[in-house]
């Protein structure tokens, strides 16, 4: 059993200032939008209220989250502990006590993410792997120490860089890398790839800058770079192809391609492991996202059975709002609609949305995650994502099967 400890912190504040590719950079306050734990009468709860925007109080004291970690453990006890957080993980103040108190040297504690911005003097990570520290998810950007104080605020890249360089040596260190293009992609790209490569990285996760609304920016927030056009999602799955063809550390592109997994929707590259899902028996629509819409249409036009599939222009299925289903066209939507499960919207308005021709259809929301993303994908095997997914797909044809047309 894997244990995650939320440590809380807020962006831009407990990460020591917002990089130039933030997410949350610029973000304006927003109502909330309406998801899946909404009461059906009202649009607002704690989850799309607070915890999606992420303007939860700072980090939490280290007694509440023993108290906090005491509970989740009382009736059995942890193999691993994940300790992550909405700030820098390398920013939390009793990170080091934290991590001894709860490993003990008997529990293997992974740190979700940090860009390694609180750390200044080179040699944080020694006693972090010494506390019990075994895996590290660490934004590195670039070993370009110049590209990482520039565009990721750091104010001690150097000695940033050091701690990067014993974590690859002394436990499991998987990079991330937004990339940006012009600025560190091309040749600085390369020279990343290499340094890590020989550092000893275990992976490398390829992720996609996000500069556009369509593009997952909720916030009003959109550009964080005015000018800069990313990547495609083709571009970065033909990178991290590529890079992944030259070196050894494992590589993935992010929101698609596990080139190893085929991840996210692995089914789609293995027809024999489709055969193995329910029949479809009854029609639907399944609202989707603008990158999983060519892999999900394929699954079940492989299937068979009155499902169409239909994308709206977001590129993440979870970041779908309530402008999505008002710019759809309804043409193309039959009387029972489906929709990703963790869709930010309240029910009562999407509804109203997909009525807005007069036709009175019903609309349900679907599994949370029909796939692994692949951010995650790069800690599994191709066999434990094909298991998740038909698991996941098996659910999603028996409702729709129970509610369908």
């Amino acid at each position: 059993m894997n244990v995650t400890l939320d440590i809380g912190g807020r962006p831009g504040r407990d990460c020591g200032g917002f990089c130039s590719f933030c997410y949350f950079k610029g973000a304006s306050y927003v109502g909330p939008t309406g998801c899946r734990s909404c009461k059906a009468d009202s649009r607002g709860c704690t989850n799309c209220s607070q915890k999606m925007v992420e303007i939860l109080p700072g980090f939490k004291p280290l007694d509440q989250l023993l108290f906090e970690l005491d509970q989740e453990t009382s009736r059995e006890k942890p193999d691993t502990m994940t300790i992550e957080g909405n700030g820098d993980v390398s920013c939390f103040p009793d990170l080091l006590k934290l991590v001894g108190m709860i490993s003990a040297g008997k529990v293997p504690v992974f740190l979700d993410y940090t860009s390694g911005k609180g750390f200044s003097s080179g040699k944080e990570a020694d006693a972090l792997v010494d506390a019990g520290v075994r895996r590290v998810s660490f934004s590195v950007f670039s070993t370009n120490p110049e590209l990482r104080r520039r565009y990721v605020n750091d104010r001690h890249p150097e000695a940033v860089l050091s701690n990067l360089r014993t974590f690859c040596r002394r436990c499991d260190l998987y990079a991330m890398v937004v990339l940006i293009p012009g600025i560190n992609d091309g040749l600085q790209l390369e020279k990343t790839c290499r340094d890590l490569e020989d550092m000893g990285a275990k992976g490398l996760m390829l992720m996609l800058f996000a500069n556009t609304s369509e593009q997952g920016l909720i916030f009003g927030n959109a550009p964080l770079m005015p000018g800069v056009v990313p990547h495609t999602v083709e571009e970065l799955r033909d990178i991290a192809t590529e890079i992944q063809e030259n070196y050894k550390m494992r590589v993935i592109g992010t929101p698609l391609w596990d080139p190893q997994t085929g991840a996210p929707f692995a089914l789609a590259h293995h027809r024999q492991e489709i055969r193995k899902l329910p029949a479809v028996e009854r029609g639907a629509t399944l609202v989707t996202s603008s990158v999983a819409y060519p892999l999900l249409s394929s699954i079940f036009e492989e299937l068979g059975g009155d499902v169409n599939v239909v994308p709206v222009r977001k590129q993440i299925g979870n970041l779908i709002t309530q402008e999505d289903f008002e710019s759809l066209n309804l043409r193309e939507v039959k009387d029972r609609v489906i929709i990703p499960g963790m869709t930010l919207a309240h029910d009562r308005e999407i509804r109203k949305a997909l009525r807005r021709d007069g036709n009175r259809r019903l609309v349900f929301r679907g599994p949370d995650d029909l796939s692994v993303e692949s951010e995650k994908s790069i800690y599994m095997e191709a066999r434990q994502v094909l298991d998740f997914e038909l698991k996941a797909f098996t659910a999603l044809i028996e409702e729709i099967n129970e509610l369908g047309v």
